[in-house]
């Protein structure tokens, strides 16, 4: 998988029953460049589930796991099919060196830019900063003053409302979890609503460079 690939957007699903999973990536049909999806592991049957949805939607969309903390999550995940691996925290060396040897993209998480600048020389191909809520958008342009440009993804707290400010700041990715969707269209597996939350958030970002 190449970095260059990788869509601006990735929906977090914690939580999610599969046929709610399913409905989701049923939702994103014409907007495959637009958004990745990851399965959290600590969802029932996350690795089941990540190994269904890879075999179903994995040639048009972007499937990896979420809340990998450890090099058994990574093995356990690249097993299944993911395609990316997030984490809450940094990773490991042993974690991003068996993602690099596997072709999968590694995403772990940090909140300085020590930590961001020690994933990077490690390996990361993205850097998630987490929770981007308590850093605010501003955090990642300061941040890219003196390290430069650099692959980061803002997770934690992101929303439709946000979303333009964190891009505009010099975020390159987003991350969006559990606000993202209406619960109720999520329960009743609305697709059509599900889609217009998705082009909601494309369009509160258009005209933004990244």
């Amino acid at each position: 998988m190449r970095l260059k690939d990788y869509p601006r957007f990735t929906i977090i699903m914690r939580g999610y029953t599969f046929q709610q999973a399913d409905a989701i990536l049923k939702a994103m049909k014409g907007l495959e460049n637009e958004f990745a999806v990851e399965m959290t592991l600590n969802t029932p049957n996350a690795l089941e589930q990540i190994k269904e949805l890879t075999m179903t939607y994995g040639d048009s969309i972007y499937i990896g796991a979420g809340t990998v903390r450890t090099i058994d999550d990574v093995k356990a995940a690249t097993a299944a099919g993911a395609q990316f691996l997030l984490g809450p925290h940094i990773f490991t060396t042993e974690m991003l060196n068996y993602a690099k040897q596997h072709n999968v993209l590694a995403v772990p998480a940090a909140m300085t830019p020590s930590e961001i600048s020690d994933m990077f020389e490690q390996g990361a191909d993205i850097v998630k900063v987490f929770p981007a809520s308590v850093v605010s958008p501003r955090f990642f342009k300061d941040v890219q003053a003196p390290l430069g440009k650099l692959p980061l993804m803002g997770v934690g707290g992101i929303s439709v409302e946000n979303a333009q400010k964190f891009l505009s700041n010099g975020a390159s990715y987003l991350g969006l979890g559990s606000g993202m969707f209406n619960p109720e269209d999520l329960e009743k597996l609305n697709i059509e609503n599900l889609a217009a939350a998705l082009n909601k958030l494309i369009s509160s970002v258009q005209g933004v460079m990244v």
